[in-house]
């Protein structure tokens, strides 16, 4: 999997646990063969902390693999230990979020639905940046370095391989006032700029839309490789939820769906939203 080495810890993961599942082996019975501990073995297959390319070499010979998939786990083993542009920015990503971010930076799609606040990917340095004041115990020093990040996160929707980014807003996130309202005016005159892109969709559920399936904001990302299954990300104020079984993962998809055939078309949604532009800019 090409992108990040967050993104190919997890696609490492993955076909570890396929290797053991075809065996119809335990973690505990993996780990007692090599003399490790069945917590190792999970470890290594949840993507929890380094895998040395060395163990890759013990499981694929334990498992009788071939040597060119032995040689392909071993070489992602070796790129996920290499560290993302993110990981330069120290405590201004903290490690829950370091994760989205790094499957971020290789997703194929990212559906997001958000109906408290601008998507990231698409917030002016202002915006973020009052909101970043906003968050309880926010260090004020580390907020230029927050804002940055994001700003940094965003210029994958401008990348030749940029993926395919749909966001779904509340209308009343265009007319909540963050900041003043010449911060909310450059705030929407960008977003109407970033839906110009191809690879971007932008539509507004309106007030107007009836009830609708959602307990909060989350994004749904998928993957290039057929062998990455989508996942969910959920965003709390000090830690995040990633859901990854299947059942789950449908659930927010459908959710998504049904969010985007309730919200206005995309041409629709830009017209309202130069209409809040235009109040903001009074």
């Amino acid at each position: 999997m090409a992108g990040s080495p967050t993104a190919r810890r997890r696609r490492l993961a993955i076909e570890l646990k396929k290797l053991r599942e075809e065996h119809a082996l335990t973690c505990n019975q993996v780990g007692k063969e090599l003399d490790w501990s069945g917590s190792k073995v999970n470890r290594m297959e949840t993507g929890q902390g380094r895998v040395q390319p060395s163990d890759v070499e013990a499981l694929c010979r334990f498992y009788g693999t071939s040597d060119e998939l032995r040689e392909l786990l071993k070489s992602l083993a070796k790129q996920s230990k290499t560290k993302g542009w993110w990981h330069a920015h120290g405590d201004a990503v903290p490690s829950w979020f370091s994760v989205y971010v790094g499957l971020e930076q290789a997703a194929a799609s990212l559906r997001t639905y958000q109906g408290e606040f601008i998507p990231g990917l698409l917030q002016t340095p202002e915006y973020a940046t009052e909101l970043s004041r906003a968050t309880p115990d926010q260090n004020p020093e580390e907020i230029p370095r927050l804002v940055d990040v994001r700003m940094r996160r965003q210029q994958l929707l401008t990348e030749a391989n940029a993926p395919d980014f749909w966001a779904v807003v509340h209308q009343s996130v265009l007319m909540r006032v963050i900041g003043n309202h010449q911060v909310m005016t450059a705030q929407l005159e960008r977003m109407l700029k970033m839906a110009e892109l191809r690879t971007v969709t932008v539509q507004v559920l309106s007030f107007d839309a009836g009830a609708y399936p959602t307990t909060g904001p989350f994004t749904v990302l998928g993957f290039p490789e057929q062998e990455d299954p989508d996942v969910v990300y959920r965003e709390g104020l000090t830690d995040s939820v990633y859901l990854e079984l299947p059942t789950e993962v449908a659930v927010y998809t459908k959710a998504f769906d049904q969010l985007r055939a309730l919200a206005l078309s995309p041409q629709r949604s830009a017209t309202l939203i130069r209409s809040v532009l235009e109040e903001h800019a009074r």
